[in-house]
């Protein structure tokens, strides 16, 4: 068991012939990842790293059954290749594509609210399930098989974090990085959600970041729903100046509720262990299971 991914899933690549593409699904299959073929339109019918090269999603799910997609696709593109996943029925697409225009999402996010496909990103690391299945950038190796899941709005703290649940003699289930724009698939709540409803993760990691209100939402429901998993929360950004982007696109202050302290403290005051610094997440949650 595990969330959104497992070795059962089916991955097709779109973007899989260019550099970005081929470089992580060669990552992806040494982690065995069932990658079962890529999307390049003009190039349907070769094959690359040993799997069939498709001109389009359709044909590519009609052929292998593919479940599952990760998208290496140029931004200008990325929202149409998102919108050609759920149009050919897959399930789960998984966007790392960064500086996709705002207004760009906003149609592919009402696209998809027709449709049963989840999107997590863009702009974001992806998806693993530690020992099972790995779509997206992260280094696979930090990730020990395990019971604690992880959500987190940056890339690198996902890394950090699993590495130090792994040294505290601890393991990961599942890691999901939502991504760091304003308008993304899958909000820390949703992806909360999905963690607290999974019979194999006992515990979660949520990291957040300055700017929107997804932590704080998440943090609501988590207190609403009765805090039935512990929750170790840290939240990046505790110096940014107001007004200014930080990184991600929507890292950014802009009301009261945005800043890393206000977050923080709804947080505490929802049930959830926050940590001032990233280096204590993993005694942290040791510290909170021995409980």
């Amino acid at each position: 068991m595990s969330i959104l991914v497992n070795k059962k899933s089916k991955i097709l690549v779109q973007g899989f012939t260019g550099s970005e593409g081929t470089f992580h699904a060669t990552q992806m299959i040494e982690y065995e990842t069932n990658v079962v073929g890529g999307v390049t339109p003009g190039k349907g019918g070769t094959t690359h790293l040993d799997k069939p090269v498709f001109n389009t999603v359709a044909d590519c799910v009609k052929s292998t059954g593919a479940d599952v997609s990760i998208i290496f696709v140029p931004p200008a593109f990325a929202a149409d290749a998102i919108m050609e996943a759920a149009d050919a029925g897959i399930k789960l697409v998984v966007c790392i594509t960064e500086g996709i225009p705002v207004q760009d999402m906003v149609k592919v996010k009402s696209y998809l609210s027709d449709t049963n496909t989840r999107l997590v990103g863009p702009n974001c690391p992806g998806v693993i399930t530690a020992g099972e299945c790995k779509v997206g950038i992260m280094p696979g190796f930090v990730f020990i098989p395990g019971r604690v899941g992880i959500v987190s709005k940056s890339g690198t703290l996902t890394y950090e974090a699993a590495d130090q649940v792994a040294k505290a003699g601890l393991g990961i289930s599942t890691a999901v990085g939502i991504g760091g724009d304003p308008i993304i698939g899958t909000t820390t709540k949703e992806a909360v959600e999905l963690f607290m409803n999974d019979p194999a993760t006992d515990a979660i990691v949520m990291i957040g970041e300055i700017g929107g209100g997804m932590e704080a939402e998440a943090a609501r429901w988590i207190k609403e729903t009765g805090n039935k998993k512990p929750v170790v929360g840290f939240i990046a950004g505790q110096t940014a100046p107001p007004g200014r982007r930080m990184g991600h696109a929507g890292a950014i202050v802009g009301g009261a509720e945005d800043t890393a302290a206000a977050k923080m403290k709804i947080m505490s005051e929802c049930g959830i262990h926050v940590v001032n610094s990233p280096a204590d997440i993993g005694k942290k949650m040791a510290e909170v299971l021995k409980k």
